[in-house]
């Protein structure tokens, strides 16, 4: 037995002096490799020594390692190169007066012991190992858009996180705002897992999965990757992300818009709130005055109540009530008051006020509103303010202080709260007519749109003198403007028309004479503005006349007697030999051309 243990290791020992004897790579022993770190894509520079002699780089062969078995893969003799046939044929090129091997376009694949050996193995043999990176993409995350609910009784799936064609697999760290998660039995679990693509890198997936509570709501959450360059460590950061968090409701509660002071026309809304989410079915009722029992009040499809427009009706105490679908728990707001202010319809005294000239009259405005109220009056012709305060007093009225008289109530604390109303003022007299006198020129035969306006009170009517078709159109309670349609004939150029305006206290005429123009077109006479209201003691006011034909032709006629005079005197003075253009004149001039 002795003697069997002692030839076994005389065998071993000289089979082991054998190979190394034999120069196999690997088999010898072996220095440790030197480390050299590239990123995907680069060229690796391999170096088989610091320096050396040309002579010494003769004879050299380069082997990759894999899995322990060394391949040759470079040959060099004499200097020159010689690549080997396999997966590194086309990527190895010498550099350094052939102490280098520049390896190209690396790939993860490459990640393995490049080792040189020279003539002399056991003093000339060097181990490179080669470490190969790539930096991962930006990190993608993908939340869970289906939410979570507090009441799940194990950890929910929040957010997967994806890192791609990274090398070697990155780290990845799940945070919660802003704080690093950890494995937390019940609480906390990541789960990550890696996939291999054809081009060697990673492709790095990690779902975070946790149990959430109310307080997470609004809870962001994302992902780092960690990895190494040859340039040292980096990370990526992905983007924030919120995962919908579900949990019931505890409170509920009324909002109304707009805030603050409401008023009558506003339109209002009023919606249930709640802590909860999914919000519960939400019902709104109000109190009923007469019963003192809550009602329902309808709803649009939102759950929401829009009172448009809002009055004073709407006032009162309003509560939501809440119901869970999920837990069939019903909760209640606390009841609260909607109060809008309002102005009720101005009321003016006497409604339809009307005077004798000379005479007084006062006005009197009233209304209600839940505010203080603010009245003025004001002219409705010209908007100017006329008096602050419900009464109005007018004194030694004349017949120009007919007409509008506007009153305004208003609540100062409210911005646009008012209520107005209009009255107009009727001065006893007989009517007056906005013109006295009008002259038309007019063509035979044709239609004349002839115009007629009248003032007064009362209210007068009004006739014309002359057949037609007539209508009348109302300019206020006082005025009545008078429109005729009539042909143009002999007859009517003879005696003109005439409109006549009559009330109870007298009447009043618009009398338009038309004139024959032959080579004018048909003048329709279009509806006349009001002018200084004149009546039969005041002073009448006529349009300027067309000038005629005859004007024309005096005019002509005086400018060719003008010429005429002023060609005799030019003849007389030449003649007697005063003008500086005369004979001598004459004589002078070619005497100095001549000259």
């Amino acid at each position: 037995m002795v003697l069997s243990r002692l030839v076994c290791a005389f065998l071993l020992a000289a089979c082991c002096c054998c190979r190394r004897a034999a120069g196999v790579p690997g088999e010898a022993e072996q220095p440790e490799p030197e480390l050299l770190e590239v990123e995907v894509g680069s060229t690796a520079l391999l170096k088989c020594g610091a320096s050396r002699s040309p002579g010494n780089v003769s004879h050299i062969d380069w082997f990759s390692v894999h899995k322990e078995k060394p391949t040759l893969i470079f040959r060099v003799r004499q200097g020159q190169g010689q690549s080997e046939p396999g997966e590194y044929q086309h990527r190895l090129s010498l550099e350094d007066k052939g102490t280098t091997l520049a390896l190209t376009h690396v790939t993860p694949h490459d990640e393995r012991i490049f080792l040189c050996q020279g003539k002399r193995p056991r003093s000339q043999e060097r181990r490179i190992q080669l470490r190969v990176y790539k930096a991962p993409e930006e990190p993608s995350i993908q939340v869970n858009a289906l939410g979570i609910s507090v009441n799940s009784r194990e950890p929910e799936e929040v957010a997967t996180c994806v890192g791609r064609n990274g090398y070697p697999v990155p780290q990845v760290i799940w945070y919660k705002n802003g704080q690093p998660l950890k494995e937390e039995k019940n609480r906390v679990h990541i789960q990550s897992s890696q996939i291999v693509e054809s081009s060697g890198l990673y492709t790095l997936r990690s779902v975070l999965k946790a149990q959430l509570l109310k307080e997470d709501k609004d809870a962001r959450f994302y992902c780092e990757l960690n990895y190494r360059l040859p340039s040292g460590n980096h990370m990526k950061e992905s983007r924030e992300v919120t995962v919908p968090v579900f949990y019931p409701a505890e409170k509920v509660w009324l909002e109304v818009e707009p805030v603050g002071m409401l008023k009558e026309g506003d339109r209002v809304e009023i919606r249930c709130l709640a802590d909860g989410n999914p919000p519960p079915h939400f019902s709104i009722s109000k109190q009923n005055l007469s019963t003192r029992e809550m009602e329902e009040e309808t709803t649009n499809d939102n759950g929401i109540l829009v009172l448009e427009p809002a009055q004073k009706e709407h006032s009162g105490l309003y509560e939501c009530q809440g119901l869970d679908l999920e837990t069939t728990a019903s909760l209640q707001s606390d009841q609260q008051e909607l109060l809008v202010n309002y102005v009720s319809d101005v009321l003016v005294s006497p409604a339809a006020p009307e005077s004798q000239e000379g005479s007084s009259l006062t006005l009197t405005c009233k209304a209600e509103s839940n505010q203080a109220l603010e009245f003025q009056w004001l002219r409705e012709k010209t908007g100017k303010v006329l008096e602050k305060g419900p009464v109005l007093q007018l004194h030694n009225l004349k017949r120009e202080a007919g007409g509008g008289y506007r009153c305004m109530a208003s609540v100062p604390s409210v911005p646009g709260l008012n209520r107005t109303q209009l009255v107009n003022v009727a001065i006893f007299g007989p009517p007056w007519m906005a013109l006295k006198q009008r002259k038309m020129w007019v063509q035979k035969n044709a239609v004349l749109n002839l115009s007629c306006e009248a003032s007064g009170h009362p209210r007068p009517t009004i006739s014309w003198n002359v057949k037609g078709m007539a209508s009348e159109q109302d300019q206020d309670p006082q005025s009545v403007l008078s429109f005729l349609n009539v042909l143009v004939t002999p007859q009517l150029l003879e005696t003109g028309a005439e409109c006549v305006a009559s009330n109870s206290l007298g009447k009043n005429t618009t009398v338009i004479s038309l004139e024959l123009d032959s080579n004018r077109t048909g003048l329709n006479m279009s509806t006349v503005s009001p002018h200084t209201r004149a009546n039969s003691t005041s002073t009448e006011k006529k349009l300027p006349e067309p000038e005629s034909k005859g004007v024309v032709i005096v005019a002509v006629t005086v400018c060719v007697l003008v010429l005429a005079v002023l060609g005799a005197l030019l003849y007389f003075f030449y003649k007697k030999g005063k003008l500086p253009c005369g004979r001598s004149g004459k004589q002078e001039m070619e005497r100095n051309t001549s000259i």
